[in-house]
């Protein structure tokens, strides 16, 4: 029987395979094994310093006027499920319930 990696996010020992990916049943936390775990070289950190990843949860801490709309995002609007892009000047693409899809700047926002 080949050994498992432990879970890269809480190191717990019982981790199985469903299929291509690993799943770790203490933190819920899936990943392929197919896929490298290195790093792409690029970090992403919010306003307090914080590593960002794919899929966290983040607060907007100041008010940002959407380009070419009469619309605002408001600080403290919460954007669940972040995508993490190196293209452009924005880091961070999301969808904001009543706007819409949007790209959004990692110093202006803080990991909830």
């Amino acid at each position: 029987m080949s050994q498992l990696p432990a879970c890269p996010k809480c190191d717990s020992p019982y981790t199985y395979e469903d299929g291509v990916m690993l799943i770790c049943p203490e933190c819920a936390h899936e990943w392929s094994t197919a896929e490298p775990q290195a790093d792409t070289g690029k970090v992403f950190r919010d306003a307090n310093g914080n590593e960002l990843v794919d899929g966290d949860t983040v607060t907007v801490i100041k008010d940002l006027k959407v380009k070419g709309s009469s619309l605002v995002v408001k600080v403290g609007t919460k954007v669940k499920n972040i995508r993490l892009t190196e293209e452009g000047d924005h880091d961070i693409d999301c969808k904001i319930d009543g706007i819409g899809p949007m790209k959004l700047k990692t110093e202006f926002v803080k990991k909830a």
